[in-house]
């Protein structure tokens, strides 16, 4: 199950991010949303696999971003023209829908 997450991320386009429970839901399983945040909290190549592109059911970032903390991740999703605000990026605008 972690190979297929982390293969995952790697079709979310550049300017998009998902949700736990969507990776969970593309896996089969909705209710599997905490386990996906525990795979991508141990991602083994966050430059393979781009977890910062994952953020809440609201569209809000990790608090507890497991490669730099909540600042890198927003760095990042900004680098890809991802605006944010307050932490929190609009889902209507930039959610991936695969």
């Amino acid at each position: 199950m972690k190979q297929e997450v982390y293969e995952f991320l790697t079709t979310i386009p550049k300017g998009k991010v998902v949700t736990y429970s969507q990776i969970a839901e593309y896996l089969g399983n909705k209710k599997l949303s905490r386990v996906v945040g525990n795979i991508l909290h141990v991602n083994p190549n966050p430059a393979k696999y781009p977890c910062y592109k994952v953020v809440n059911s609201k569209g809000y970032l990790a608090s507890s971003f497991g490669d730099g903390g909540i600042e890198v991740q927003k760095e990042r999703l900004e680098k890809d023209g991802i605006e944010v605000i307050n932490y929190c990026v609009d889902l209507k605008k930039y959610q991936y829908k695969f």
